[in-house]
């Protein structure tokens, strides 16, 4: 099982991403809106409109709600909820053998 975290782009908090961003909902830390440029993974200022994906209209505030469909909020990682993920224990295995003993979790 994998646990996506994500921060509000104003006051860094974390977001419960277990319930849905909608066009009205705002940060209960900091009351700014979520559904936001700012907090889409798709933001990319210098790019056309700001955006990796294709939007026909521009967005002019990009920290203020909007109703764009391509909206998709920005993760800040992602916490695997299996320890022994092949890249992780190969990962530890390499450690081990440049450094000797295991590595204690």
């Amino acid at each position: 099982m994998n646990i996506i975290l994500c921060m509000c782009w104003k006051c860094g908090k974390t977001i419960d991403t277990s319930l849905s961003i909608y066009r009205s909902s705002t940060c209960p830390v900091c009351g700014w809106d979520l559904h936001s440029c700012r907090n889409c993974k798709f933001y990319a200022p210098g790019s056309h409109y700001d955006c990796h994906e294709t939007v026909d209209e521009l967005i002019r505030d990009k920290e203020k709600a909007n109703f764009c469909d391509s909206f998709a909020v920005r993760s800040v990682f992602t916490i695997d909820g299996d320890k022994g993920s092949d890249a992780a224990q190969k990962a530890r295995d390499a450690f081990a053998s440049l450094f000797g003993g295991s590595i204690v979790i």
